[in-house]
Formats: C-alpha cells, structure tokens, sequence
C-alpha cells in the first residue's frame, strides 16, 4: 500500500528508478515521442518537464545540470539546439499523454507521451478553421438582375463623358485615318496605269475604202 508516498516507486529501487527514467527522458527528447505505461508517462512527465525549462536558458551551468539528470551528451545537445527554439514562448506544460487502452497480457494501461510543439498533425489541425457553408435562396435573384445591373452601367457612363466634356482622341482618329486609307489607291497600281497606252480613236484607223 502506498500511504503517505507522494512518489510512485514503480516497482523498484531509487537507483533503477533513476536510471529507468534518465533513459526514458532520452529517448523522448531524442525521438519527441515513446510508448509506455501510464504510471511510467506520468513519473517521466514530473521529470523530464524541469529539464526542458532549464533548456530556455543556454548557459554552461544549465547545460551541466540537465547533463547530470540524463547522462547523455547528444541528448543534452537536441534539447538545446532544436527544442528550446520551439518551447520558449510556452510557460509549461511540454509534453502531452494519449491513452491507447490496455496491454495484452497483463491489462496494463498504454499511452504515448510526447512533446506538444512537436506534433505536426495537431498543430496544423489547431490552425485551420473549419468555414460554414449556407445553403442561400437568393441566388435565382440574383442571377436575374445581374444583367439589369450590367446594362445600366452604359448609359451611365455616356451620362458622365457629356457632363465632363473629355472625348477619347485616339478612337475619333481611328474612326477618320480608316476610311482615308481604303479610298485611295496603292501607289504601285496608280504607277501602273499611268504606262497604260490609251487605246486609238475610231477616226485615225484607215478605212478599208480610202485604200482602194
């Protein structure tokens, strides 16, 4: 029975219950995310979470405590160089428990523990909002008075030309420099006509009688 004990003892000496847990803050910090037992979640929740707060602050001193809790360099340099960017802004609260249901065997309760700012898939699922659509009756009005609106944009757009006087220069050109263009010919068919003989008079041809 465990009266009085505020601490879990899991089962084993303080020795391999320190060891068990420097362990598993490891793993954690190394692989932001393990599957174990519940009460094992809940005793590395209580020890890993005052290591992460140390990591906040990049001095020698704090990197020598959280090295002498997990007795792993390269775990001491993940959780300095890549977790505390990301848990800075947060006051607590680093890692999250998801309960899976009950192992086989011995029924024990299973759960994952992982660091929350590093679950892509709830973070993401945080962000987006889900937008509510509405069925509108409106839409056969609308439609219907869409050319209304469209047709009486012209003549008030001539209303405002004759109120202000301005006059588009360049389509008046258009509209003169057109037909100059067609009517005339090309120079190269009037520079042709002009070497065109013109046919002979009727009365300079020689009568057949005059001859004789």
């Amino acid at each position: 029975m465990r009266h009085k004990r505020k601490i879990n003892h899991l089962g084993r000496k303080t020795a391999h219950r320190k060891a068990m847990l420097s362990n598993m803050a490891s793993s954690l910090i190394m692989h932001k995310r393990i599957f174990t037992t519940v009460p094992k979640a809940k005793e590395l929740r209580k020890y890993v979470e005052p290591l992460i707060t140390k990591c906040k602050e990049d001095t020698t001193h704090s990197r020598r405590l959280v090295f002498k809790k997990l007795q792993n360099k390269y775990a001491v340099q993940e959780l300095f160089l890549n977790v505390s960017p990301k848990v800075g802004d947060r006051p607590g609260g680093y890692t999250r428990i998801l309960k899976t249901g009950y192992r086989l065997g011995d029924n024990a309760s299973m759960c994952f523990i992982e660091l929350v700012d590093f679950n892509e898939n709830m973070l993401s699922e945080g962000k987006s909002k889900k937008t509510r659509t509405r069925r509108s009756r409106r839409k056969s009005s609308a439609a219907a008075t869409a050319p209304v609106a469209v047709g009486a944009e012209a003549p008030k757009a001539k209303a405002e030309e004759a109120k202000t006087g301005e006059v588009d220069v360049a389509s008046e050109a258009l509209a003169v420099e057109v037909p100059k263009v067609s009517a005339e010919k090309p120079a190269v068919e009037a520079q042709a006509e002009s070497f065109v003989e013109e046919p002979a008079k009727p009365e300079d041809t020689p009568t057949p009688e005059a001859t004789v």
